[in-house]
């Protein structure tokens, strides 16, 4: 630090006039610097201690239950998508299947009908015709 300083020489002048003296008033000041200066060294060392410590965390496993239930039923109209019923959700599974429907269809009628016509003809052919004859052969002509 260095410090201004005023020689015993000098001294500050006293002026007046008339009416007026001035005085003059001197102040002091520091100059302050500063500079580095090495004083010494230092070693910095980090070391890592480890703790082993239990911490009880709560944990919620869930568990799901998926059951299939067959139904097999037409419906008119879709159920809701999905519905909820105490814990369980419901989701219907939906399939649009073809029905057909056998019936009968009439489609025509075929109508016969017998109508009857006499006519002669004439036709020639051989008929044949056996004939029995029985005879007695008498042996004795006693007899008759």
């Amino acid at each position: 630090m260095e410090q201004q300083q005023r020689r015993p020489d000098q001294t500050p002048e006293i002026q007046s006039t008339d009416k007026q003296v001035i005085v003059p008033v001197i102040e002091e000041q520091f100059d302050i610097k500063s500079k580095t200066v090495e004083s010494g060294t230092v070693s910095v060392t980090k070391k890592v201690h480890q703790t082993v410590e239990s911490v009880d965390i709560p944990v919620t496993n869930e568990h799901v239950n998926v059951d299939r239930v067959k139904i097999n039923q037409y419906v008119d109209t879709a159920p809701p998508a999905m519905r909820q019923e105490g814990d369980t959700t419901i989701i219907p599974i939906l399939k649009e299947v073809l029905v057909v429907e056998k019936k009968l269809l009439l489609v025509e009628e075929v109508r016969i009908t017998r109508k009857q016509e006499k006519t002669s003809s004439t036709h020639q052919d051989i008929l044949r015709k056996e004939e029995v004859i029985i005879s007695r052969v008498n042996a004795d002509p006693n007899q008759q």
